[in-house]
């Protein structure tokens, strides 16, 4: 099976950075798309940003100029480096692999991580 694992979380105050790491595990060949998401309490979980395996990316407006996102496609990780961070960007953030190709599987699958808590305080 495939897991996710998210690091780098926390606490910071508004202003400064931090740096989101999520590294795939299991018999993957390939990754279409890795990307993260995030859900603030009472909130829907919501688009920050994605990547494909070919360097391509989209972020979400809010975070736009802000938020890097990169990858590692032989390390099979995803980073997600916020600068400037706001409490607005406090949440859950969650990382995600989508249409992934596994080894012994046909087919293509779709994987969540747990999730990392990111808060920002003012």
């Amino acid at each position: 099976q495939v897991q996710l694992v998210e690091s780098g979380g926390g606490l910071v105050q508004a202003g400064e950075s931090l740096r989101l790491s999520c590294a795939a595990s299991g018999n993957i060949v390939s990754t279409n798309v890795m990307g993260w998401y995030r859900q603030a309490p009472g909130n829907q979980r919501e688009l920050v940003a994605t990547i494909t395996s070919g360097g391509v990316t989209n972020y979400a407006g809010s975070v736009k100029g802000r938020f890097t996102i990169s990858r590692d496609n032989a390390k099979n990780t995803v980073y997600l480096h916020m600068n400037s961070l706001e409490p607005e960007d406090t949440a859950v953030y969650y990382c995600n692999a989508f249409k992934v190709v596994l080894a012994y599987a046909p087919g293509a699958y779709d994987y969540w991580g747990q999730g990392t808590q990111v808060t920002v305080s003012s």
